[in-house]
């Protein structure tokens, strides 16, 4: 394939890359703003909100995320007390994580934004298309090349 083949806005990377960013910037405005959040703080507040009490390692492993920005993003949660840290009993290495009261109350509000704006991004497909959208998604999300070069 020569350069002159190759579409750039038709790489499917890049034009994923350009919906994440028109789509999350919005959502980022009002976490941003109204909580004073990162990305990854509101990721882990989202988490905890869903799935209740987790480690640091559960959160990594679910939302593929990295154990440094985990860290990074619980100590500004505590910081501002959106969430607790308790050791383990049996453990000690190992520290639960959970909401507070602040935290479910930001969760909360957050969480209604999102389905909100979940709805209005998707507002001009119809059932069968989101559905489909959604699903193409998590199956790329799940699909690496490995070792592609």
């Amino acid at each position: 394939m020569s350069d002159a083949d190759f579409d750039l806005t038709q790489f499917l990377p890049y034009l994923l890359n350009q919906a994440a960013e028109a789509s999350s910037l919005e959502f980022q405005k009002i976490y941003k703003d109204r909580y004073g959040m990162l990305r990854t703080e509101w990721r882990v507040l989202f988490h905890l909100g869903l799935y209740g009490r987790m480690t640091a390692s559960e959160i990594g492993a679910r939302a593929n995320m990295h154990k440094t920005k985990i860290s990074r993003a619980v100590q500004r949660l505590a910081e501002r007390r959106f969430v607790t840290r308790s050791r383990d009993d049996a453990d000690r290495r190992v520290e639960h994580l959970a909401l507070t009261a602040q935290g479910q109350a930001a969760y909360a509000d957050l969480h209604q934004v999102a389905q909100r704006y979940d709805d209005e991004l998707t507002a001009g497909l119809g059932p069968a298309e989101r559905a489909a959208l959604k699903k193409m998604l998590v199956a790329l999300s799940a699909k690496f090349p490995a070792g592609f070069t």
